[in-house]
């Protein structure tokens, strides 16, 4: 009887192998060759998978990002009791900053697809579909901080929640860079957030 193969968890090491080559030297130079190389499978088994290098990118992207969700939604859920709408919005935040090798990789594997979706029309639309569902999600949590007195009622805005996810990717940005550490990128955002709702 011939072995089942799990074609899922078949691409999905297929984008672990892109991944490491984005993290190491980016994806512009990256042939489906090389992938299959770094996957330690031939190139037509590859491509059994991903025909073009242009299927196997979004498949990894969305992957990646399917990934970072999953992660900051395990941070929420290990929240004590009722989390407030300041502590998940801090759990997702924080999610956002390079603070462990995981999340680490996953922001410089975005940076590789950030610099090819510039002039990459499909991965930049696949880019910025995610950004209105992440600002609304904040938007409603800054509403419900406004609705029980912990946050000025003039402060639960679109732009204050698009200024709270353009902080987090400067910070995380920086830390990538070596600007600062990453626990100097946590600690910044923690002073916004006071900014933002008070101490407490």
């Amino acid at each position: 009887m011939p072995k089942k193969v799990d074609h899922e968890a078949r691409r999905q090491e297929i984008s672990a192998a892109l991944w490491r080559i984005a993290v190491t030297r980016g994806l512009d130079g990256a042939s489906l060759r090389d992938v299959a190389a770094e996957a330690g499978i031939s190139l037509g088994r590859l491509q059994h998978y991903f025909r073009t290098k242009d299927e196997m990118l979004l498949f990894a992207l969305r992957r990646i990002n399917q990934l970072a969700a999953d992660r900051i939604r395990e941070r929420i859920e290990a929240l004590a009791g009722e989390p407030t709408p300041r502590e998940v919005l801090r759990a997702c935040l924080s999610g956002m900053l390079p603070l462990d090798e995981k999340s680490r990789t996953g922001l410089l594997v975005g940076a590789a697809y950030y610099v090819r979706a510039v002039h990459d029309p499909a991965l930049r639309a696949e880019a910025q579909q995610g950004i209105p569902q992440l600002r609304d999600f904040f938007v409603g949590q800054l509403q419900r901080a406004a609705e029980r007195g912990e946050l000025a009622p003039e402060r639960a805005t679109e732009e204050e929640a698009m200024l709270l996810i353009s902080l987090v990717d400067g910070l995380a940005t920086y830390a990538l860079l070596d600007v600062h550490q990453p626990e100097t990128a946590l600690r910044l955002l923690d002073r916004h957030l006071e900014n933002l709702f008070g101490e407490g």
